[in-house]
């Protein structure tokens, strides 16, 4: 009896993504380029927005806003929700000016903003998110994770995950894999909708917030 060579699999390529993070704000525009899914400016937190967020945080312990705004008129609906004290002048000018860069680098009009205190993990399973590119900053406490792309087994999110933890799914093979972001970090997370990058989407998740720990966390999306 006759044999036939097994034939190859039509297998598609392996789509390769990578990270870029610099201490410069330019890296931001990195995004842009087809292989990067994730593109962090690592910055340190000046004393004042400090303090302001110190400030925040006690008088408004769980605070939460969100809201859609043009760079030109950012920073007055940013500073009212927080309550217009002086002293928290210098969180909202820096959030005004992540607006007004983020609109500026994708040619935007409008963007959404949400700012929220929290004090557990609010997506704490890893995922990928359904939109073009998202801003995230932690202003306090511990910030995003999230994984490089030739490290996981995209299989196993959402519902693949047949309701397992991500540590018992099959998503990651080591938590040594796992990266994360740092507080004042600022990073662009590309998504799903980012045209050609369909199956590409950057894997992250909310950190557990240890007891007695709080956390500020901004977005910002396609407004």
């Amino acid at each position: 009896m006759s044999s036939q060579a097994a034939q190859p699999l039509d297998i598609a390529p392996v789509m390769h993504r990578r990270s870029s993070a610099s201490d410069e704000v330019m890296v931001l525009s990195d995004v842009y380029q087809e292989q990067c899914n994730i593109a962090v400016w690592q910055r340190s937190l000046s004393p004042s927005i400090e303090s302001a967020v110190d400030l925040l945080l006690k008088e408004k312990p769980q605070f939460r806003t969100s809201m859609t705004l043009s760079p030109e008129n950012a920073f007055e609906p940013i500073h009212e929700s927080f309550g217009s004290a002086p002293a928290l002048a210098p969180l909202s000018e820096d959030i005004a000016q992540l607006v007004d860069m983020f609109c500026c680098l994708f040619d935007l009009g409008r963007a959404g903003l949400r700012i929220t205190a929290l004090t557990s993990a609010m997506c704490p399973k890893f995922h990928v998110d359904k939109v073009p590119c998202r801003l995230v900053t932690t202003y306090r406490g511990v910030a995003t994770q999230w994984l490089p792309h030739s490290r996981v087994d995209r299989t196993k999110l959402g519902h693949g995950s047949q309701g397992k933890s991500d540590e018992e799914s099959g998503l990651i093979s080591s938590l040594s894999d796992i990266q994360q972001l740092t507080s004042g970090d600022v990073a662009l997370l590309k998504g799903e909708r980012w045209q050609g990058n369909e199956g590409g989407g950057l894997v992250h998740r909310s950190p557990p917030v240890p007891s007695h720990q709080e956390r500020l966390l901004l977005t910002l999306d396609f407004g």
